[in-house]
Order: structure tokens, then sequence, then C-alpha cells
């Protein structure tokens, strides 16, 4: 039978895929096409303890915090929870935290004991190995899992993209990430890592909005609105001789002009790190709806005759927007461009890649550079993967042939290590891979490091 199924008491069970990025936390069983769980890795935190269990909350009675996670709970407004993010820089620092994500993994979603699942997980490929062997202890120690391995989510994402070797380009939230793979492996002199990424095309967006006068209102405000669209609505009702008929017709909210809606009565008194969690939502939305990478080098003539995209906020507030498309995220390729950045070192993705290819061996150049493969949510901008292969092929060497590999299916691309992890979950060679937990409790933690290099 495959690997991925574990024999437990005569038993069949799967094995457990986890990919836990800094924006997104994703799990489920290996051998699935998609994972069963995917929700914000941000948490909310109370320090002081609830009484009675709600929806998404980890009690951690150890250090008294509360958590509170997964979308439901973090999206409804509390008085005094901060929200913090467990992972920094890709890597856990508040292990806390991250046991709480497992946990509710574990209850919430798998819901079925850790005891019964081998686990795959992925890792950053700059992890240090006191964390790795930090993670195996808890997961052996705390979970009691029968086996574990860990593998590099570069690796993951050319393994899902049919690759063993390949240049990874992984444009997040946090970064943008050039990670060079030959034969299965990570190549750490050629690692490069730019902080133009996701969070930075938000604080982008963010200035723009106050550069005109744009006030950014979260759903969770919001009582009523005044659309847009002209309202009018009719009621009628009678009863014997007794008719009653109402209707009631506002002017619609005009383009650009201030928003006309009601704030909810009695919200709690919210922190400023969860009130920013919520604006930073809404101003992703319009990422994703809006902004559009140029095909070449922002010019503002050109910008300015492209078509307008029409806009509506959670206010109400609506606007077309024109140029603004293009510029905002032209900083991701051109960082000269951005105010602010003129004369800084950070480089564009088109360098990121092709100074990750050259600090390479130059023998297995040509091989990264037939296989670029593009993952990420930041890189399903529309125009994306278009800009960077017209950059690419300027910047790549006339005898090296050049070669894009970007899924057209949005889920492929954000869930692309955690689909890797669930194909090699699922081959017959994972159980020579594993780490089980008798090779665990003969080698102790440094087991990891023969297995998962």
């Amino acid at each position: 039978s495959p690997s991925s199924v574990y024999l437990y008491h005569h038993y069949e069970v799967g094995a457990l895929v986890f990919d836990i990025g800094s924006f997104s936390t994703r799990a489920g069983y290996a051998g699935e096409d998609c994972p069963k769980a995917d929700f914000p890795t941000s948490l909310g935190v109370h320090v002081e303890e609830e009484g009675s269990a709600e929806m998404g909350l980890e009690q951690e009675n150890s250090s008294g915090r509360s958590f509170y996670l997964d979308t439901t709970a973090l999206h409804v407004p509390r008085a005094g929870v901060e929200l913090i993010s467990p992972l920094k820089n890709g890597m856990i620092e508040d292990w806390e935290g991250f046991q709480a994500i497992m946990d509710h993994i574990y209850s919430k979603h798998i819901k079925s004991e850790p005891s019964l699942h081998p686990v795959l997980m992925s890792e950053a490929p700059w992890n240090s190995r006191a964390k790795r062997e930090k993670l195996t202890e808890l997961m052996f120690e705390h979970y009691n899992i029968p086996a574990f391995f860990l593998c590099k989510t570069a690796v993951l994402t050319a393994f899902a993209n049919g690759r063993a070797t390949g240049l990874v380009l992984d444009s997040g939230a946090t970064h943008t990430t050039a990670i060079p793979v030959h034969d299965g492996y990570v190549l750490q002199q050629g690692i490069v890592k730019s902080p133009l990424a996701g969070d930075f095309i938000t604080m982008q967006c963010r200035e723009m909005f106050q550069e005109m006068s744009i006030d950014i209102i979260p759903p969770y405000m919001i009582a009523s609105k005044v659309t847009p669209q002209k309202l009018d609505l009719s009621l009628s009702f009678s009863l014997s001789s007794l008719s009653l008929s109402l209707s009631l017709a506002q002017e619609p909210v005009r383009e650009g002009a201030p928003p006309v809606w009601t704030k909810k009565d009695k919200l709690p008194p919210v922190t400023k790190s969860w009130h920013t969690y919520m604006c930073n939502e809404v101003i992703q939305d319009f990422q994703a709806s809006v902004l559009q990478v140029s095909d070449s080098p922002y010019d503002e003539q050109v910008a300015a005759q492209m078509p307008t995209l029409h806009y509506e906020m959670p206010s109400g507030y609506n606007a077309d927007y024109g140029a603004e498309r293009l510029r905002i995220p032209e900083g991701l390729f051109d960082p000269s461009n951005v105010k602010g950045l003129s004369g800084n070192t950070m480089l564009g993705v088109g360098h990121v890649v092709t100074t990750s290819i050259g600090m390479c061996d130059i023998d297995i150049r040509p091989g990264l550079y037939g296989s670029v493969i593009v993952t990420g949510g930041n890189t399903l901008l529309q125009g994306f993967t278009e800009r960077l292969n017209r950059e690419l092929s300027q910047k790549a060497p006339p005898s090296m042939r050049l070669k894009l590999i970007a899924s057209n299916s949005s889920m492929e691309r954000r869930f692309s290590p955690w689909i890797g992890g669930s194909i090699l979950a699922s081959l017959g060679t994972f159980q020579q891979m594993w780490i089980s937990k008798q090779e665990y409790d003969e080698g102790g933690k440094q087991s990891v490091e023969r297995k998962c290099p």
C-alpha cells in the first residue's frame, strides 16, 4: 500500500501535510488535491482568560494567554485582543502561538488523534538547525506522532510542478524570494530575498488612499450604507379597509463623493493592531480587484491612456482608478519609481531571479533558466508573469533557453508547497524518508538532520 497510509493496530490512516506560511496556514491529508484547512496564520491574543470557551478559542493556561484563530473567530471585534503572527521571516518565533494553530487544526479540521498520522511539514529554506530540532521535539514529544518529515517549501513547489531542478520564485506577503533547487536540494548560496512583496504593495495602497483623503472603513464598523445604485423600495400591506404603503427613495452615492454610512452601535474598544488588520483586508481586496502590472516599464503617458476600473469600498465610496492601477505594482519590478525609495539597494523581481542564478555554478544555470517556477499569492496580480517573462528575456544570456512555469489556477499558485507535499507524502518512497518515532527515540532530535538535509 502507498506510504501515505500508516498501519496502526491494523487500521489504515493517512499522512498529514502542513504548510504554515507567514500569511496563511494550509493543512490536509496526503494524496488529496487541496487542503482541508486554509485560514490566516495571524492570531488574536488576549492576555486574560475569558472563562467560557468560544468558537475558535484556544486556552493556554501556562501563560494565561487566550488565542482566537481561524477566519470566523478572528473577524469578531473584541476588546483588548491584539493581533500577532507566530512566524517571523518565515520561521517560528512564538512557539505557544504555533502550538495553538496545531491544536486547532487537529481538533477542528482533522478531528483525529495526532498519534495516528505521520506528518510532512514544510519549512523555510533558511530555517535554523535549532528551530528544526525544537519543532521535531514538539511533534514527537507533545503530539506523539508516529513519523515526521521536514521539507523545504521550494523543493515542494518544484515537486508540485514536476521538476527536480529549477529556480523557484516565491512572492508572498512578506518577501519575494528566488531559491535555486538542484536534484531536489536547495542551493543555499543562491537564495536571494527582497522585501518588495504583498505587504509592500499594501503599504503603497494605504499611502495612496491617504493622499486622496479616502478613509478605509472595514466592514465590522458598518451597520448600513447607501450604495451607488439608486435605492427604491416599496411595501404595501392591506387588512380590511386598512392599507399601508411605504416608499423609500435615496439618492445614490456619486462617484468620488464622501460615503454615506452608519456606524454600528456598542462596538467594543478594539486594539490598533486588530483594526489595522481589518483595514488591510479591505486594501488587499482592492489590490486583487484593481491593480495590474504594466507590460513594459511604467510610463505616465501610457498609463494615462489605460482604461479605468471602477471599485466600490465597503463604506459605499466608489471611484474609477486609472494610472494608479499600474503605478503601485510597478515598485515590485522597478523600486526606483517608488516615492521615498530612490537610491535604495532593494532588488526588483527580475533582478532577484538573475542575481540568484548568477550566484550558482555555471553548469546548472541552463537548468535554472529553463525552469523558472512562479508561485505565491502576490504573483496573482494581473500581468505579473507576462512582465517577468519580458524582463527575464532581456536580462538572460542569449545562449540560455528561458522557460517560465506558472499555473493558471490561483489555487495551485497559492497552495503549491502543500500540493507538492501531498504528492510527495503519497509516494511509495516516502516511508523510507520519514523519521519514525523509534528512530527519534534512539537518535534524539539530531535525527532530523540526517533525513531532512
